[in-house]
């Protein structure tokens, strides 16, 4: 008898298991509009948070279809080599080129090279032979001095021009515009020569340009060199300009004194090394500050030594005081109460006596974040001091008692005006500036919100006799009327093409702005025409 054949039984392939992954992308999205509609500390939090909960999904979804998804192995290997080799593909094409005020990472493809050789009249670092001397260039008509950082006075308050208000009718006029090496550094401009920091190869730069023609009439070279994928590469401070002489403080803390006409080296130092002082994470950012003959910087990083002061004349220590850390914010002149005094803004908002350079008085301020922004003087002893992430800004008033101490006490504090490195401007007794981004205006005498309104990044400000201009973050340049009442922009045009958090400056009616990869020079109009008539009137 023959055997029964064998009863083949077929299993059925277990469906594909989709509850895992469904849930997972439910999750996210619930995540993600959590943070929409909770009231979130700053953008910067909120991207990060969103960055986070990308991060985790996706890393959710790959362990589903590697473990859980039931899908056929040839499948899940299929997959994964695509998601690997996608990722390195977009790695050998593209470079993080830093992040936008926000923190949105920027793509730059790797092929874009940018080789800039120094001009021809090059110094080294140290003392060196004079440089055969520029030739005598014009003055501009128009043209004015913008000697420092944030201008003549360090607050970004010029007194004029009179600018006009419709660059429609009337466009800003290019003189010229060229490629910059990278750094977060302004302009400043005495007489017919524009002067920044750059960073070229392995050399942090100070280079001397024409204002009117953007041609090198000299460049200083000394082998710094910072870099940070968040933060860019190169320097950040302006130089200062006092009389025929330039400072300029590097990145990583080289602070030199240069010859305005040749560019020649008069004397150099290391005020982290001869201070004890440690590298910011983000690198040195506060720009030099000259009074009565002495060059005060931010040092700080080991006790006794928030500032250091040198001689002009020689680099030869003066004093330092202080026993605060390092800051990003750069130290300024103020009188208070009536005693001309210096403010810094390091992890505490600080006076210093300018003739010895003690400590007069301390208010502390949230840390954890860089301080960045210039405390604005107001009412004849007050200051408003403002930070980012979350932070806000206070008014702080500083008063001598009858036995000559000093105290500070916060007047008001709101999280309505979140700085991060714009600076602030008072004018007619509000404040303005830019809220994360975002335009708007304080009432300084209580620190309520007046407006917000008009997105322009990460940007900087200037108040030009009345009318204040936004230099946004995406290089266009905005003419806002500041009012109290609400917001009036006036008029705009684009100056720059990409991310820009570089100060502009603008010496009478020329404006400079520069990002980390070019430069412009414009002649704005003013607001009568050629035979001194009004063209046009304002509101």
């Amino acid at each position: 008898m023959q055997a029964a054949p064998p009863v083949l039984v077929h299993r059925s392939q277990p469906g594909i298991r989709w509850w895992p992954a469904q849930l997972i992308l439910v999750l996210a999205v619930l995540g993600y509009l959590a943070l929409f509609f909770i009231p979130h500390r700053s953008e910067q939090h909120f991207n990060i948070h969103v960055a986070q909960i990308a991060i985790y999904a996706l890393g959710a979804l790959l362990l589903w279809g590697l473990f859980l998804s039931r899908l056929r192995w040839r499948i899940r290997w299929i997959g994964l080599g695509t998601l690997v080799g996608g990722i390195a593909l977009l790695g050998a094409a593209f470079r993080v080129r830093g992040v936008t005020g926000n923190l949105i990472p920027i793509l730059e493809p790797r092929w874009v090279q940018r080789n800039l050789t120094l001009p021809p009249a090059t110094a080294g670092p140290g003392t060196l032979a004079p440089t055969a001397p520029s030739p005598a260039l014009p003055a501009l008509a128009g043209a004015a001095d913008f000697p420092q950082f944030l201008g003549p006075t360090r607050d970004g308050i010029l007194a004029g021009p009179r600018l006009a208000t419709n660059w429609t009718a009337l466009p800003p006029a290019l003189l010229w515009r060229q490629p910059m090496g990278a750094a977060w550094s302004g302009f400043v401009v005495a007489g017919s020569l524009a002067l920044t920091q750059e960073q070229r190869g392995e050399n942090e730069c100070t280079v001397a340009y024409d204002l009117a023609t953007g041609r090198a009439a000299w460049a200083h070279a000394a082998p710094a060199r910072y870099f940070n994928t968040l933060a860019g590469e190169g320097p950040r401070a302006t130089p200062t300009i006092r009389g025929t002489r330039v400072l300029v403080q590097g990145a990583t803390g080289l602070l030199t004194c240069l010859d305005l006409a040749s560019g020649r080296s008069l004397w150099s130092k290391d005020i982290l090394k001869e201070n004890g002082g440690s590298l910011p994470e983000w690198g040195q950012a506060s720009s030099p500050l000259v009074h009565n003959g002495l060059v005060i910087v931010s040092a700080g990083g080991r006790k006794d030594h928030s500032l250091a002061a040198y001689h002009l004349e020689d680099g030869s220590p003066a004093w330092a005081g202080g026993k605060q850390g390092a800051t990003y914010s750069s130290p300024a002149l103020r009188t208070l109460d009536g005693l001309p005094q210096i403010v810094l803004f390091t992890d505490a908002l600080l006076g210093h006596d300018p003739e010895n350079g003690q400590p007069l008085w301390k208010f502390p301020w949230p840390g954890g974040h860089p301080h960045v922004a210039m405390p604005v003087a107001e009412g004849g002893a007050d200051l408003i001091v403002s930070s980012g992430y979350g932070t806000g800004s206070g008014r702080v008033t500083v008063r001598r008692a009858a036995d000559g101490t000093w105290m500070a006490k916060q007047v008001w504090r709101t999280n309505r005006m979140k700085a991060k490195f714009t600076n602030l401007v008072g004018h007619g007794g509000h404040v303005y500036g830019l809220d994360d981004g975002i335009l708007a205006c304080l009432d300084a005498a209580d620190g309520s919100l007046r407006w917000k309104d008009g997105k322009y990044g990460h940007g900087q400000v200037l108040l030009v006799g009345d009318l204040l201009l936004v230099m946004a973050e995406s290089g266009e340049v905005v003419l806002v009327d500041p009012k109290p009442d609400q917001l009036r922009e006036l008029t705009r045009f684009s100056a720059l093409t990409a991310k820009t958090w570089n100060p502009p400056a603008l010496a009478g009616q020329y404006l400079i702005a520069r990002n980390d990869k070019e430069a412009a020079c414009f002649r704005l109009p003013l607001a009568s025409g050629p035979a001194g008539l009004p063209f046009e009137k304002r509101p």
